[in-house]
């Protein structure tokens, strides 16, 4: 008479029962694709496990005997139907791998950060996340998190405060902006901002001196920062932008009108660059003014700083011979900074007014 097939649990059961009979030298479990949808008693019983796949099942919760697996260093609960992190998580104080991409997440408990503290690899593809807590900053060891395909409007500073990280995912959001704080992941290789709303990078994006993969093919990008020629990419994808083309208009120029502040500002710029220890004193005991003077931009074409007034242009790069890049642009353009109408209208700088329409 032929056997009836075993069901998933009778499986994952026995699969179990075969790990416990390897007693404390079982090192790796799979439970991958059973269509459980809980698991099955025994798995505290594997103090010394190190991989655990559960995905592909059909799990939303956890047994608290989880929480047990001290020594478990991957944890794979993909393609399953858990609508926020299993709170357990955060007694696997060795976990260094954690993949949740597929489920139908929505919310992070900030607590579960608590004893994740050496997790290099956070997979989160794939869910239903509106927002991150800042509380993620306490992941302190993460090198690599995908958050690809979710519906985040933004991400918070705290984030930027991951120094280890070398590769971020957050193509297909709803994201608008990036922090300016982005400038402090000194270590960061790859950045994947495809297919979300944003409209500018922020300067601190230059400061990444490691980074050599950026991806911000189908947002809203009309030119690049200041400093992008700084960064030492090996790819830039910008596709799908209405980056600005150089198509010269002709065009009336408005007669420059200065605030106070304005003059002054430019004044004290201008003697600050000498040895002028009277007015560094006077300025150095007076915090206003200090907080005025730190908005300082600098013109592309003299040199000289500048507070408020400033004719926003553009410059289109050439970076072709320097990186890949998508195949339909020819000219890069990055936005540039001038002090006024005498430095725009120096022959041969190669600057550009942005036409309104």
């Amino acid at each position: 008479m032929a056997k009836r097939p075993l069901n998933g649990s009778a499986m994952a059961e026995r699969l179990l029962l075969r790990a416990r009979r390897g007693g404390a030298g079982t090192r790796s479990v799979s439970l991958r694709g059973m269509r459980l949808q809980r698991l099955p008693r025994g798995l505290a019983s594997l103090p010394g496990l190190r991989a655990l796949s559960l995905r592909d099942n059909e799990l939303r919760s956890l047994p608290a005997e989880l929480g047990l697996l001290s020594r478990l260093r991957e944890l794979n609960l993909g393609n399953n139907i858990f609508e926020e992190i299993p709170e357990q998580l955060k007694y696997l104080n060795s976990l260094e791998k954690l993949h949740l991409f597929g489920n139908k997440i929505a919310t992070i408990s900030p607590s579960v950060f608590d004893g994740l503290e050496k997790l290099r690899l956070l997979n989160m593809n794939n869910n239903k996340l509106k927002y991150l807590p800042p509380e993620i900053h306490r992941l302190e060891n993460l090198e690599n998190i995908n958050l690809n395909n979710n519906q985040l409007k933004s991400i918070p500073r705290e984030l930027c405060s991951l120094q280890k990280l070398s590769e971020l995912h957050l193509s297909h959001n709803h994201l608008t902006s990036i922090p300016e704080e982005i400038g402090y992941m000194s270590n960061l290789r790859m950045l994947c901002l495809s297919r979300n709303q944003i409209g500018m990078l922020p300067d601190g994006l230059c400061k990444l001196r490691k980074l050599r993969i950026l991806d911000v093919a189908g947002n809203k990008i009309q030119v690049f920062p200041i400093a992008m020629e700084d960064l030492m990419l090996m790819e830039l994808y910008c596709e799908d932008n209405p980056l600005l083309q150089k198509q010269p208009v002709s065009a009336i120029q408005e007669e420059e009108v200065w605030s106070l502040k304005e003059i002054a500002a430019r004044f004290i710029f201008s003697h600050l660059t000498k040895e002028d220890s009277i007015l560094h004193m006077a300025i150095k005991q007076n915090l206003e003014a200090c907080n005025i003077l730190s908005r300082k931009q600098e013109c592309a074409q003299c040199g000289k700083g500048f507070l408020n007034i400033w004719l926003e242009c553009v410059r289109f790069v050439n970076v072709r011979q320097k990186m890949k890049i998508s195949r339909n642009v020819h000219l890069l353009p990055v936005r540039t900074l001038l002090c006024s109408y005498k430095c725009f209208n120096q022959p041969g700088q190669g600057f550009f007014g942005i036409a309104v329409p």
